[in-house]
Parts: C-alpha cells; sequence; structure tokens
C-alpha cells in the first residue's frame, strides 16, 4: 500500500473510531478468502470495545467481525455484525459511500444488529483495500453485490426472504440499482443518491464542474480509478465524446431500470436534500413518482449527505431512524410503519407530510417578467408577461449572484438554518438580469420545482443562463431559495426548470429572480465578448400552496 494511503486509512480509522464511540464489545479477523490483506490486518485496531451501553431493547449482538468476501472476481473488505440469537434474520447489506469504506455505518450497523438485523457492510471494488477498479456503480459492481447477498446468506443466520440494501451516496445508488438485477433484495433505503446520472453531470444540458471535479479527486486519492473512470471524467471535463459519456451514464442510472425495479417490486425509500449539489432533487421526484413499489421520499435542508451525517456519528438522527423505521416495515413485519409516503423539511417551517407529491402545491402563480426601471436596472416580476421590452446580459461576466460551494454553502445553511444570502444592490445591474415582485402581505408558501421560461432574440445559437430565485426582504438582504443553470444549442425560447424547493417567503418580503451567464459551479458554453438578449413575453411559474 503507498504511503499516502496508509497515512489516511489510519486518520479515517482513529477518526471513525472515536468520533462514533463505537466499537465492537467482542471482535475479530475472519478472512472468506485466502490470504491475509490490510484490511484484515488492521481489524484489531479497529474493534476495541465500545463504551456504550446499549437500550434495554436492544438484543445482544455478536460484535464486529471484518472479513474478506469473494467478489466477482475480486476481494471486497467487509465487517458484519449480527444479533446473537438464532436466526433467521432479517438482512441489511450497507456498500460504502463514494472515498470512504465500511467502516463508513460501525454506528448504524450495530443499531440495525441491536434491532435484530444481520447487518453486512463492504467497501466497492476498486475503493481502499478492496479488490479491482472503480466500476462507478456499473455491472460488476452489480455483480459484487450479488455476491455479497450469496455470502451473507451462506455465512450469517440471515433470511434469504428478508433481504434489504441501503447506504449513503454512491453506496445508495448501488443499492437501488441493485434491486433491479438481484430480486433478493427486498428493501432499499437510498439516502441521498442519484435517479439519473446523465442529469447529475448535465442537468439541463449543462456540465456540473464542482461536483465532478471533487468526485475525481476522491477517486484519485483515495481509490482505483482505472482507464474507464480516467477517460469517461476526461472527457466529461473538455466536453468531448459526450454521447459516449451520457451512455456510459445511463447504464449507471436507476431510471434506465425503472421497469425491472418496478417489476422486482422492492420497498424503496429516498431520502435526500433540497440543495444537493450532486444529486439534484429533481430527478429524484420524477423518479418516485413512476415508482409503483411500496415507496417513501423524505426531502430535507442541507447538501449532499449533509441530512444523515449525525447519524454516523451516532448522534439522534431523523434519517436513520426512518431507514430503520422502513426495514422494521418491509424486512421485519412490524406492521404499518409510523410514516406518511412523502415527507418534506422546508428550509424555514415546521415539517410537512403528504400523500403524494402533487399533493404539496394547490396552485401555480405565473409572474410576468416586466420592463428593466431605468433608475435601478430592475425589473417588475408579476402580472401577466409583457412585451416591447429587452435585457442584453454578456457572456464572460460573473456577478454576486452565485449557487455556492458544492457541498459548503448549502451544507452550512442545514446547521445555521439560515439560506446562503447577498446583498442584492451589489448585483451589478449591466452583468445580470433582475427583477422583484411586489411585497405581499402574507407569506407566499413556494411547493415545488419552479420554472422559468425565456425569450431569447438575436443570441448566440449556443449558450448558458444560471437563473437564481431569492427573497428579499426591505433591507436589501437576499436569501437563495433555489437555482439552476441551462444551456441551450438553438437560439429561440429557453426552459428551464430551478431545483425542487419547499420555502416560505414571508410576508413584506419581495420574491426576487436574478438571471447571469457565470457561475463556478458549472462549465458554461458561452462564447466571450457576446450578449444574451432576454426579451418580452418570459415568466417564472411557481408553484404554491
Amino acid at each position: 500500500m503507498e504511503p499516502r494511503r496508509k497515512i489516511l486509512l489510519s486518520v479515517a480509522l482513529t477518526a471513525g473510531l472515536i468520533l462514533s464511540n463505537v466499537a465492537p464489545a467482542s471482535a475479530h479477523s475472519e478472512t472468506a478468502s485466502s490470504g491475509a490483506s490490510a484490511h484484515s490486518e488492521t481489524a484489531s485496531s479497529r474493534a476495541s470495545a465500545h463504551s456504550g451501553v446499549a437500550s434495554a431493547s436492544a438484543v445482544a449482538t455478536t460484535g464486529f467481525r471484518f472479513v474478506d468476501i469473494p467478489g466477482s472476481g475480486v476481494v471486497l473488505k467487509a465487517n458484519v455484525i449480527a444479533p446473537k440469537t438464532g436466526g433467521p434474520h432479517p438482512a441489511v447489506l450497507l456498500p460504502a459511500s463514494w472515498g470512504l469504506n465500511d467502516l463508513e455505518y460501525l454506528v448504524q450497523a450495530r443499531k440495525l444488529a441491536e434491532g435484530g438485523y444481520v447487518v453486512v457492510s463492504y467497501t466497492p471494488r476498486g475503493w481502499w483495500s478492496s479488490g479491482g477498479e472503480i466500476d462507478t456503480a456499473g455491472p460488476k459492481d452489480m455483480a459484487d453485490l450479488s455476491k455479497v447477498v450469496d455470502w451473507t446468506l451462506a455465512n450469517t443466520t440471515a433470511d434469504p426472504a428478508r433481504v434489504g440494501a441501503a447506504g449513503i451516496s454512491y453506496g445508495a445508488g448501488i443499492s437501488l440499482l441493485g434491486s433491479a438485477f438481484d430480486n433478493r433484495i427486498r428493501a432499499v433505503a437510498m439516502m441521498s443518491g442519484w435517479t439519473d446520472l446523465v442529469y447529475s453531470l448535465y442537468g439541463d444540458a449543462t456540465r456540473h464542474r464542482q461536483s465532478a471535479g471533487l468526485l475525481e479527486l476522491a477517486a484519485e486519492l483515495l481509490g482505483n480509478p482505472g482507464a474507464d473512470l480516467s477517460g469517461k471524467l476526461a472527457d466529461f471535463n473538455a466536453n468531448r465524446n459526450v454521447p459516449d459519456v451520457m451512455a456510459w451514464a445511463r447504464v449507471r442510472s436507476p431510471a434506465t431500470y425503472l421497469a425491472q425495479i418496478n417489476a422486482n417490486a422492492p420497498a424503496v425509500l429516498i431520502a435526500n436534500a433540497w440543495g444537493d449539489s450532486f444529486f439534484p432533487p429533481n430527478q429524484l421526484v420524477e423518479f418516485y413518482e413512476a415508482l409503483t413499489v411500496p415507496k417513501r421520499l423524505e426531502l430535507r435542508p442541507g447538501d449532499h449527505a449533509i441530512a444523515e451525517l449525525g447519524g454516523v456519528f451516532g448522534f439522534e438522527n431523523d434519517v436513520w431512524t426512518g431507514v430503520r423505521d422502513w426495514f422494521d416495515q418491509h424486512l421485519a413485519g412490524a406492521g404499518g410503519g409510523t410514516r406518511p409516503p412523502v415527507l418534506l423539511g422546508p428550509d424555514n417551517a415546521p415539517t410537512e407530510t403528504y400523500a403524494d407529491w402533487p399533493s404539496q402545491s394547490t396552485s401555480t402563480t405565473r409572474y410576468g417578467l416586466g420592463r428593466i426601471r431605468t433608475l435601478d436596472g430592475t425589473g417588475l416580476l408579476g402580472g401577466a408577461p409583457s412585451t416591447g421590452w429587452r435585457k442584453t446580459l454578456p457572456t464572460d461576466r460573473d456577478t454576486t449572484a452565485s449557487g455556492g460551494v458544492v457541498l459548503l454553502t448549502n451544507g452550512v445553511a442545514a446547521f445555521t438554518n439560515q439560506r446562503p444570502s447577498i446583498w442584492l444592490p451589489t448585483v451589478d445591474r449591466f452583468r445580470a438580469g433582475v427583477w422583484a415582485a411586489a411585497r405581499p402581505s402574507t407569506p407566499l408558501k413556494i411547493r415545488g420545482i419552479p420554472r422559468v421560461h425565456l425569450n431569447l432574440t438575436g443570441s448566440p445559437t449556443q449558450g448558458s443562463l444560471v437563473a437564481y430565485l431569492y427573497d428579499l426582504d426591505t433591507l436589501g438582504t437576499a436569501r437563495l431559495i433555489t437555482h439552476a443553470p441551462v444551456t441551450w444549442s438553438a437560439a429561440g425560447e429557453v426552459d428551464l426548470a430551478l431545483s425542487a424547493a419547499a420555502y416560505d417567503v414571508p410576508a413584506g418580503h419581495s420574491l426576487t429572480l436574478v438571471i447571469d451567464t457565470v457561475d463556478p459551479l458549472y462549465y458554461d458554453s458561452n462564447a466571450p465578448n457576446r450578449g444574451i438578449v432576454i426579451t418580452g413575453g418570459s415568466y417564472l411559474d411557481v408553484p404554491t400552496r
């Protein structure tokens, strides 16, 4: 193992065990394949005594065993914990997140085991000490997951009729995809996962720069990306061989296998964040609506993997509580469950529950974009779309309007309960279009996916714009509600779906739309020193309740 990886492994082990304060009461190293490994050699360092005290309702467990599982032509590093009582027991498989390993779920694995589950956590191929190259939830990862099911049924007290899979991010995608290819997986809990990898990379035909860059960095530091992943990322960054990259991504998208998932009929829980900068939630909503299986959708404030992060470190966590509830309902036979089909945590309002996704929105309000005032460079947002005006935006000039920094901006907002904000007067009106609505006397409850329609006249045949929807107070502070980029290849009309949102604009505040051409979160397709012209007839549609 390279010195760099040894150092990173040591740091991760120490941090994981200290912060989570969980390690097995009794553990030993076990190999299911021949030969010693760096993974099994570190078992003793990872299996120190647990200082916590199990709850009165918890069952005694075996403690963790660190094992090698034969995957599809590679060895996968894993750990297993189970109830001490005789089986059969329901089982949960936990593939690790991108850049992490099977230590990630020690806290939650123990809680599940104390609840009566056999739990097998494993490091997917190409990461840390697992063999092979990163397959990015491709066919080899699917074959590996089935091998882990095989091993679990052959080596534990798992009930073959009650197998589930769950994970965060990469582990979430592998789990949901696996339910399309292995009908033994009867329940899935997908936290901060994706359903359409093409949308995640090229949402509204715009390449997502920062999120893809972080994934690439993690692969280089902590994994073995191999020629396949490295080549696809190089093509993505260079904006070449786009059809090939999209085809590669479709193979790794649960949406591609929706019919197979519906046919296999696993129970599917999808939990994500409104501000997920890796996997924006619109793709999840569309997928959820098309599922015909037992299903639940939960959306909360935050960014990628933030809402469930506390549970990884052992804190009380609503996401993980919901996951255990889901498995109790669909694997342990605990009855009808305790949560409704749709649970939404608005950014600035109490949690809401609904029977389905459409029920959250009762109407849609259209806000026409009006003529820009000469005095302050701001247009009216509201009323019927007007004509006879135009606004030109330079293609290579950024403004203070921004989607923020991947992971950090929306992640911090989840902990502070304060949306990222700007002071609206700092937005250069020569570089951006700004339209502000009248200030209503009652709150405006935004629920769903706002949509922007723009008429472009005399603009380049190819270009990019970014639209930001703000809550503007009386002092000029504008809090970001949602945003999205769009790239087009034929001028004329552009329709853009902003990222789904649940936000209450307070009474006396102004709903404000800002449009510019540059955001560091994304690659743009703008030629330098050009102008994009937005004209009359443009409007914003906002779903409300």
